[in-house]
């Protein structure tokens, strides 16, 4: 009998646990949409115009084989930015770890594809975490203001991380996918908040690389 309540009470603890991880983690994904909800926009006319727009990095191949839709949706619409005059350079930031994984030098030639002039973009090839693009763009590219250009999901975290630095940041969101795509990004990315969350505000982390200045015209 005393093993049994033991295991029964044992049980009823680790549900407990489970229930409390659950509701932290839904509690930081909705603390951060609310506190960024009026500064990432859909309407291209509400946004504030900026120097520069960081572009932040994904994959542009799917693993199963065909464009990626978030990459090819960011590129929409960093060009739309472009085009309209709300940006003037873009910062392709993103994963270079690897010789055979490059995303700023594909997002780059997507760019220059869609008609943006090759001096009109700028490679950041340290991007290796959305906090480490968003930190690179003040402390080595000399920019606390900017937008961030990616889905809505991930620009409100961006834009998390970027007012806890001080930095003046909005956020243009890109189309997103509608479920049941995209659901597995969706449940990483709760995680991924409650990382920016410890990364901010516990860990107190900085980019893995910064080195020196680069500037970017006036």
């Amino acid at each position: 009998m005393r093993r049994r309540s033991r295991g029964v009470f044992i049980l009823a603890c680790t549900k407990l646990l489970i229930l409390a991880l659950v509701v932290v983690v839904f509690s930081v994904y909705t603390a951060i949409s609310r506190s960024t909800e009026r500064r990432v926009f859909s309407d291209i006319g509400l946004l504030p115009d900026n120097h520069v727009g960081l572009l932040l990095g994904t994959a542009k191949y799917q693993p199963g084989g065909g464009i990626n839709p978030y990459f090819s949706h960011r590129i929409d619409a960093a060009v739309e930015l472009y085009e309209a005059g709300k940006i003037r350079y873009i910062i392709a930031s993103g994963d270079n770890e690897h010789e055979s994984y490059n995303e700023p030098l594909q997002m780059r030639l997507a760019l220059l594809q869609r008609g943006v002039p090759n001096e009109s973009i700028v490679l950041d090839y340290a991007g290796f975490s959305t906090l480490d693009s968003v930190v690179r763009t003040a402390e080595v590219f000399g920019q606390e203001r900017f937008t961030v250009i990616s889905q809505r999901f991930h620009n409100e975290r961006a834009v998390y991380i970027g007012s806890y630095f001080g930095y003046d940041v909005v956020g243009y969101n890109a189309v997103d996918l509608t479920p049941p795509s995209g659901v597995q990004t969706r449940f990483r990315e709760y995680l991924a908040r409650v990382k920016a969350i410890m990364d901010v505000h516990l860990v107190r982390r900085t980019p893995r690389f910064l080195g020196d200045p680069i500037r970017i015209p006036d």
